[in-house]
């Protein structure tokens, strides 16, 4: 409860900041000033429970949990601060009370550029819902200076610019510079008393930088901690003087490229190293300050895995296990087989991928270069692994001059989970399974969740307030209550409303689209939503495909009783990905012709702002009404975006892939619009070597849509554009667009027929969100501390 008192100390706090902090007066400080002062008073009331519950952990000897990923798609930080604080109300009077409007202010934040997509975003999931449940916790990345990429269209080109997140102050993180630790690349090994030495030819220093991470009503509070690389010899002063200004840097490039981009482009040798470099900064700092704060509470090395569970978010932290190997054997003296055992006591795997190009493969030859006794070690533990259990000569993590870190990080597992139901099944059957023969048991299952204080409570304060006056409160932390909504969908008035909310969230939404793409939208017409990663897998072409065939249909036919509908793609395609680039370009060359078409008299509009990150997400999601899930079955791991939607109120266009399946498990078919072969289909269709073209002879409206992409219809400057894609479509479609577009196009026929029918719509739509309380991260970490980390929660 937030009373006159605690109003009172924020607006002084405020005061304070901006005066004492900021050095500004409230008649000269802009926005920027009052966002950062308001930040800073926020920030001190999460630091109280931050201090006592690190107290708490080291008081009761707890067991910490160390989340390693290479992503930490955090977003912006002061709204959900206070949501999970219980002051957005107090908040919003305050700074009214200033003058300043609380939403202008936090919009001003920038996005933390921290991560891709999914991957860092469930990241951040998690480690919101281990400070909620009370897991002590460490999440351990790096501290990008640019993130992945600003994107922008150029003639419907993606076109990368370094992100600027890092150029104001970041008033949420304590730079910690006593915590810093050395980090070694190259070199070689030699012995030294009867034992091997790495002695590096190059090293940069680790600095540690600390954000607080609180959960629901501020009861517990982790740590994030992003390292910054920092040169070990700020620069060479003989060289200096002698006017060789560049050399004299060298150390400091070396530092700043190292946490400056997200995934550089490795499509060259440099790239690959910098990646490989990358990876081993984040684990080998991480494992260091895990070991410093072990060592501290006078524990024996042999007890670590009593006190430590170290979570691996995909191959990327792989490194850490034969960098913790190398520190226990190297550094403290402990025998090769007992490192092997401690070491794999402690770690646990998660997949996130069942694409072979994603399960990362790294040359001998680059891996022994930059890391030299990890090579030693890494061929060490495929020895040991061989010797122990007599895998098939197939099976390995040294193979055809390779590191095959997904092999790597299963053999130094004690535990492996997929992230659906699916996924982990198809982990045991398709991509592990001669380990998952040798290691029965070492492979589960949690499927992935998501945090419903920024994902509901936060973003859709019209949606979370119906359900509070419906429900009553404590669904937050609680999110299986949303069960309780289901009494109420036949009510008309409980229709309405939530009609009524979701109407609000896209007539935001539209003025939104209005200033800033300069496309108007109707908020009365279906809003259909597909934002992810561009990637051939997750099929925006078959989504863009079939937005031409809609187009076609109400041209052909412009008198039908046509739903009107307003497609909307959002994500980035990586830097080197030649196809995704090609999509986007296709998907924005598309929307010119159709949205400038006077023939289709606003029944379909298609939009695609560029540079989606986190709070773009925050105004799409709460607006979509439908939520396209297409990926080609078998594909797609879990997702957490298909989570967002349902809890939100859109029901899914879909295959049987990733949380799909689950999603359909808790809504109900008649829930969810279904279509397209299963995995198991894919696969045998994939037998036929005319299979794509097999489908497009029998689907006259694609053969139309593919013509007119090969004819320039979408590229009249340059017809040839998009042969290349067309190609592929007919000859190799190894992701079945064309095998899909028949049952897709049948299914969004089925989604305006639905939508048409305004009451079954809402009806859909919520049970949509009454039967998503499975889809809570808290479920899953609580999954995590069961059954992998064998953590008791602190709360």
């Amino acid at each position: 409860m937030v009373t006159e008192f605690s109003r009172e100390g924020l607006k002084a706090d405020i005061l304070r900041h901006l005066t004492y902090t900021l050095g500004k007066d409230p008649e000269h400080a802009s926005r920027y000033d009052w966002r950062v002062a308001l930040s800073y008073a926020i920030r001190d009331r999460i630091v109280e429970p931050w201090f006592a519950s690190t107290r708490r952990t080291w008081a009761e000897g707890r067991k910490r949990v160390y989340y390693l990923s290479m992503e930490f798609l955090i977003g912006r930080l002061l709204e959900d601060a206070t949501v999970n604080l219980g002051l957005r109300e107090a908040a919003v009077e305050v700074m009214a009370g200033f003058g300043q409007d609380f939403r202008t202010i936090v919009e001003d934040e920038p996005d933390a550029a921290l991560g891709n997509g999914g991957l860092g975003r469930l990241a951040a999931c998690f480690m919101e819902s281990m400070a909620t449940v009370g897991c002590p916790a460490y999440g351990y990345g790096i501290r990008y200076e640019h993130g992945l990429f600003r994107q922008r269209f150029e003639g419907g080109r993606q076109v990368e610019t370094p992100e600027d997140w890092l150029r104001q102050t970041h008033p949420w993180e304590f730079a910690r510079p006593e915590s810093a630790y050395t980090i070694g690349f190259k070199g070689h090994v030699e012995t030294q008393g009867g034992r091997e030495v790495w002695v590096p030819g190059e090293t940069v220093r680790a600095s540690a930088h600390d954000t607080p991470v609180v959960g629901w009503k501020g009861r517990w509070a982790n740590t994030l901690r992003l390292w910054a690389a920092e040169p070990t010899t700020l620069f060479d002063l003989e060289r200096f003087n002698r006017g060789d200004y560049a050399a004299a840097a060298e150390p400091e490039a070396l530092a700043r490229t190292l946490s400056r981009v997200l995934y550089p482009d490795d499509t060259t040798y440099q790239g690959k190293e910098l990646r490989l470099k990358q990876e081993f900064f984040l684990t080998s700092a991480a494992l260091q300050d895990i070991l410093r704060r072990f060592k501290a509470a006078g524990h024996a090395l042999t007890d670590l895995p009593r006190h430590v569970a170290i979570q691996m978010n995909d191959t990327h932290p792989a490194l850490a296990g034969p960098e913790l190997v190398r520190i226990l054997v190297d550094d403290e003296g402990m025998m090769f087989d007992t490192a092997l055992d401690v070491a794999r006591a402690c770690l646990g795997y998660t997949n996130h991928t069942l694409l072979p190009e994603a399960l990362e493969r790294w040359a001998t030859f680059t891996f022994g270069n930059v890391l030299p006794r990890h090579m030693q070690i890494v061929e060490r533990i495929d020895s040991w692994h061989r010797r122990i259990y007599g895998p098939p000569h197939y099976v390995g993590i040294v193979k055809h001059h390779e590191v095959r870190m997904g092999e790597l990080a299963f053999v130094m597992a004690h535990k492996v989970n997929g992230v659906s139901a699916l996924h982990s099944d198809l982990v045991k059957r398709n991509l592990f399974p001669e380990l998952n023969a040798l290691h029965p048991g070492r492979i589960i299952n949690q499927t992935n969740g998501v945090t419903p204080r920024r994902w509901l409570k936060m973003c859709n304060p019209a949606l979370s307030g119906l359900i509070g006056q419906t429900i009553g409160e404590g669904w937050e932390d609680d999110l299986d209550r949303l069960r309780g909504l289901e009494a109420h969908v036949d009510d008309a008035g409980f229709r309405a409303a939530f009609g009524a909310a979701k109407r609000a969230n896209k007539a935001a939404l539209s003025d939104w689209i209005g200033r800033n793409e300069g496309v108007a939208v109707d908020p009365d017409a279906m809003f259909d939503v597909q934002v992810k990663r561009i990637h051939e897998y997750k099929r925006q072409l078959l989504n863009i495909l079939e937005c031409i065939a809609h187009w076609q249909a109400i041209r052909a036919n412009p008198n039908g009783n046509w739903v009107p509908r307003v497609r909307i793609f959002g994500g980035k395609a990586a830097p080197g990905y030649a196809v995704a680039k090609e999509i986007i370009r296709l998907i924005n060359d598309v929307s010119v012709v159709v949205n400038s078409d006077p023939e289709v008299r606003g029944l379909l509009k298609i939009v695609y702002p560029p540079n989606y990150n986190v709070s773009m997400a925050e105004r799409l999601i709460p607006a979509a009404d439908l939520s396209e899930q297409i990926s080609t079955a078998g594909k797609e791991a879990s997702g957490t975006g298909n989570m967002k939607f349902m809890m939100n109120g859109a029901p899914t266009i879909g295959t049987l892939d990733g949380a799909n399946v689950e999603i359909l498990e808790q809504v109900g078919a008649e829930n969810f619009f279904l279509f397209g072969l299963t995995a198991e289909e894919v696969m045998k269709r994939r037998e036929n070597p005319d299979h794509a073209r097999d489908a497009i002879l029998a689907c006259q409206p694609l053969q139309d849509v593919l013509q007119m992409i090969a004819e320039g219809r979408f590229s009249p400057d340059e017809p040839d554009r998009y042969h290349g894609l067309v190609h592929r479509v007919w000859h190799h479609d190894y992701f079945l667009v064309a095998s899909d577009f028949a049952a897709y196009h049948a299914a969004q026929g089925q989604a305006a027929a639905a939508y048409a029918d305004r009451d079954r719509w809402l009806r859909m739509a919520a049970m949509n969100t009454a039967r998503s309380g499975f889809f809570s991260s808290d479920r899953t970490i609580r999954g995590y501390m069961a059954d992998i980390w064998s953590v008791d929660p602190a709360l």
